[in-house]
């Protein structure tokens, strides 16, 4: 088998040698290409080498962005005061990076107003241009019109 590692002279060796050779360093035998010709095996101390790959995995996860969703609840008729103070609310969280999931939801007989809750989402589309853009124009679900929005990314 071909053997490589730190402290090791690049060779073909036989295994019993290239045991003891890693057993003389106090480290593993670690076989990285079976199917090669002759093998390849590497010195190196393995629990070592799997708390390094761990490690660099958590290293990774933590710099991954993790996507929060805001929600924003409106009814069909709902006032100007409660639509300009639930919008700023909304701006607050495209501005702070997170998504942000409007809906008009309808009770009992409110869903002949449907028409009323869909300009209401799209005026608030327009009203939010500057900091988020529409992902999804509004749509029925049930008792539900829902409309998502995700945060302009700033250079």
């Amino acid at each position: 088998m071909r053997l490589v590692g730190d402290n090791v002279e690049v060779g073909i060796y036989n295994l019993s040698t290239a045991l003891a050779i890693a057993d003389e360093q106090g480290v593993d035998l670690v076989e990285i290409s079976p199917k090669a010709n002759p093998p390849v095996c590497k010195v190196m101390d393995y629990k070592k080498f799997l708390y390094e790959q761990k490690k660099r995995e958590k290293a990774l996860k933590s710099k991954a962005t993790k996507v929060v969703i805001k929600e924003i609840r409106f009814g069909p008729q709902t006032d100007d005061h409660d639509y300009n103070f639930k919008k700023k609310h909304a701006e607050k969280f495209l501005n702070d990076g997170a998504k942000l999931k409007a809906f008009v939801f309808f009770k009992g007989r409110s869903i002949i107003y449907k028409d009323q809750g869909e300009i209401l989402l799209l005026r608030l589309a327009q009203d939010l241009e500057e900091v988020g853009k529409v992902e999804q124009m509004p749509k029925l679900e049930g008792k539900r019109m829902t409309m998502f929005i995700s945060p302009i990314k700033k250079k």
